[in-house]
């Protein structure tokens, strides 16, 4: 998941500008993208590992949103890598996403 976290931010940032999506996406995505980028987190990235934790789990929530809430086919047309790259981090996404909750993920995500 870290590995990808580069790629998750530009797919974040491209979608974000998708007018197909939702407007409580967008914001999620936006505010996500954000603090992705942003030198300030909850954990500081100078803590070895620790420090993109945080980074990598945020990632993996709204990764795990969007595959489950917007059309594959828009995902597809945003994602830098190949189909096969976002299977496989959608399987870990998924994993690390599961302690939130599937309704909120529905209600920031899905379409209206």
């Amino acid at each position: 998941m870290l590995r990808a976290l580069p790629d998750v931010v530009r797919l974040i940032t491209r979608l974000a500008t998708d007018p197909v999506l939702p407007r409580s996406a967008k914001i999620a995505l936006a505010a996500a993208a954000v603090y992705l980028l942003s030198p300030i987190d909850l954990i500081p990235d100078f803590v070895p590992f620790v420090g993109y934790l945080d980074d990598a789990l945020l990632a993996a929530v709204v990764l795990d949103g969007l595959l489950n809430w917007v059309d594959r086919a828009v995902v597809l047309r945003y994602w830098p890598g190949t189909p096969e790259s976002l299977d496989k981090l959608a399987r870990v996404a998924r994993l690390l996403a599961i302690w939130v909750p599937r309704r909120i993920k529905a209600r920031i995500f899905a379409a209206r």
